[in-house]
């Protein structure tokens, strides 16, 4: 029974919606309750969703959720948190996480109020990311740590059980490392600049020095930054790569480009032979070098652009971890959702006496013996001198299919999302071996947040205009259709592992599975997509146009229904996909991804069947008339 009614539920979002205007002082902001994870895009802010089952502890999360975000929205920067971000994986992982942190304990010191609210977020954050039963420091974040601790000692108040048992894992190596810097903290908590400058050196005392990049401050001028709380212009953070391109950094890389070109000047002038070199290699329609220029990289449209495809990645999941961290993060899987995998089995069980019975209910028409078919009795009757028709029931198997499971493994899929989608493409694979049908498991992310190498690479080479995308790709293999599920059951484990999932560039990704299906030898080939929201891209999006991902989307999807050689299917979780494919569900609720799977499949083999009988009996009519 639900603890509110649906009156009660509208009335607390009204209120919450107006508070987080308030505390983040904007009048024009919009709150959404989604089922899409939380966040600020635009102007907007995404809160929890909250239903008819809604309970008082939804309900405090998601008064964390919207005190979080608003508090954001007023002291955030992001220019000025570009400006600082570190260029390494795990040191910018530190940093994100440190600057919400500081956005948090801000807030927590100046309304009182909404720490208790943060409390039960940050608290709801640790259950979902599986911290609760974690007792050793490498089952944990070190950037989730480092969040922990700034919001204890920056308002002195007591964490929640679970942050607080994570905190104290590291509290001795803090100490030790960085005691000195932590003591700062006061003075930088309330300055966006100075708290980045404390964040970079609090990444530096943990190790991480060289993740860093090169220091802003160098060839910058402090003073020309924004205040970090008070600002004007508050972008979202889906722009924070494009804010990147700041005055600082393109005058620095202008000027490197600027010698280059001054280089090639001299050397031209210097030596004739050299020349005829140059202009071998010169593209006549531009002034880049050729290394440099975008590659084309899609069947589906020409015009779609990449800038490099060298740090592209296609890898198995046995190659991103060892053995033993599988197993390990396989377990700590089957341990989260333990309660979950039954009512999973089920469906599970369900569907494979559904397609075990379809098996018998082919059926032969036009036979000189077996039952009679009373189809076409009326003939007969009609016409004494027609023969009498028999039909013969077959055994059909399914051995003629193969079916490959594309999942999103972006950062919005985080925590429970991802743990749900790996343990049901588990389960599915397993339940349509034994109708014996293939199966392969497949994921799609990126390597790196913001760019990664191939950024880097475009900045060297001049920042060109409409480079096309512009990060490296990370395609993962977690079971191959020909591998028995029994020896890539530990593979899906490797979507708990913390730093895979980023961002998400699907019609590649799509395209990839695609290929890859469209080679199978099997004569019924089906794509199952499962996404919980459009294309993203930060670095991509934020210097080419803002529907470049999802337009190449929509063409491949287009391509694969012009070529009908696969048959594709999707599921959004919280996200509408109908306005991407033909045919598509959307469940608001992850924890009905199982069923959803299991029913879509179910019903496209049993379209399938009724296809082929009736492609069998227009046969039969056909040659009797």
């Amino acid at each position: 029974m639900p603890e509110f009614d649906s009156e009660d539920i509208a009335a607390f979002k009204k209120a919450l919606a107006e508070t987080a205007r308030s505390i983040a002082e904007d009048s024009e902001l919009s709150v959404r309750y989604s089922a899409d994870p939380p966040g600020i895009t635009d102007d907007v802010i995404r809160l929890p969703f909250l239903g008819p089952r809604t309970t008082t502890a939804d309900l405090a999360v998601a008064r964390g959720v919207a005190d979080s975000l608003a508090l954001r929205r007023k002291l955030h920067d992001p220019s000025t948190h570009t400006k600082y971000l570190p260029v390494g994986e795990t040191a910018r992982e530190m940093y994100e996480s440190l600057e919400t942190a500081r956005c948090e304990a801000v807030g927590a010191v100046r309304m009182p109020g909404s720490a208790a609210n943060i409390d039960a977020k940050i608290a709801q954050e640790a259950k979902l990311k599986g911290y609760r039963d974690q007792t050793a420091i490498g089952e944990a974040s070190l950037a989730d740590a480092l969040a922990y601790a700034i919001r204890q000692l920056a308002t002195g108040r007591e964490l929640p059980a679970v942050p607080k048992r994570i905190y104290e894992l590291f509290e001795n190596d803090l100490n030790e490392k960085a005691s000195s810097t932590l003591e700062s903290l006061d003075q930088a908590l309330s300055d966006q600049i100075e708290f980045a400058r404390f964040a970079r050196q609090l990444i530096s005392d943990l190790g991480y020095a060289e993740q860093l990049g090169d220091d802003p401050d160098e060839y910058s001028d402090p003073d020309d930054q924004p205040d970090g709380d008070e600002t004007e212009d508050d972008r979202p953070d889906s722009e924070s790569s494009e804010s990147s391109d700041s005055d600082e950094d393109r005058q620095a890389d202008d000027s490197m480009f600027e010698d280059s070109e001054q280089n090639d000047q001299q050397l031209v002038e210097g030596d004739p032979e050299d020349v005829t070199s140059s202009e071998e290699l010169e593209d006549p329609d531009s002034d880049r070098p050729p290394e440099f220029l975008p590659d084309r990289h899609s069947d589906a449209d020409p015009n779609y652009s990449v800038f490099t495809t060298e740090f592209d990645e296609e890898t198995r999941a046995e190659e991103l971890a060892e053995p033993t961290e599988l197993e390990r993060l396989r377990g700590n899987l089957d341990q989260q959702l333990e309660p979950f995998k039954g009512a999973v089995g089920r469906l599970a069980n369900k569907l494979q006496r559904r397609l075990l019975a379809q098996q018998n209910r082919y059926w032969e028409f036009d036979q000189e013996e077996g039952l009679l078919d009373s189809g076409r009795l009326a003939r007969v009757i009609a016409n004494p001198t027609t023969p009498l028709s028999f039909k013969v029931e077959k055994d059909m198997k399914f051995r003629d299919t193969v079916v490959s499971l594309l999942l999103d493994n972006s950062g919005s899929m985080r925590g429970r999302p991802i743990s749900i989608a790996a343990v049901s493409a588990d389960i599915l694979a397993r339940t349509l071996e034994r109708c014996q049908v293939k199966v392969e498991i497949l994921g799609f992310t990126t390597r790196a947040w913001k760019g990664g190498d191939s950024r880097g690479k475009w900045v060297a080479a001049g920042r060109t205009p409409t480079p096309g995308r512009l990060n490296d790709l990370r395609h993962i293999i977690y079971k191959n259709a020909d591998t028995p599920w029994r020896r890539s059951r530990n593979n899906l484990g490797l979507m708990m592992k913390e730093g895979l999932l980023k961002e998400n560039i699907d019609g590649e990704a799509l395209e990839w599975a695609h290929r890859r299906l469209a080679a199978r030898f099997e004569s019924r080939k089906i794509l199952m997509v499962i996404s919980d929201g459009a294309p993203v891209d930060d670095s991509t999006l934020s210097v080419n146009s803002s529907n470049y991902l999802e337009k190449h989307l929509r063409d491949v999807i287009a391509m694969i229904g012009r070529r009908r050689a696969v048959e594709l299917i999707a599921i959004g979780i919280g996200h509408d996909v109908t306005t991407y494919y033909q045919r598509a569900v959307t469940i608001a609720d992850v924890e009905q991804l199982a069923g959803a799977m299991t029913e879509q499949l179910a019903e496209l083999f049993e379209v399938g069947l009724r296809t082929r009988e009736t492609r069998s009996r227009e046969s039969a009519q056909t040659t009797m008339y």
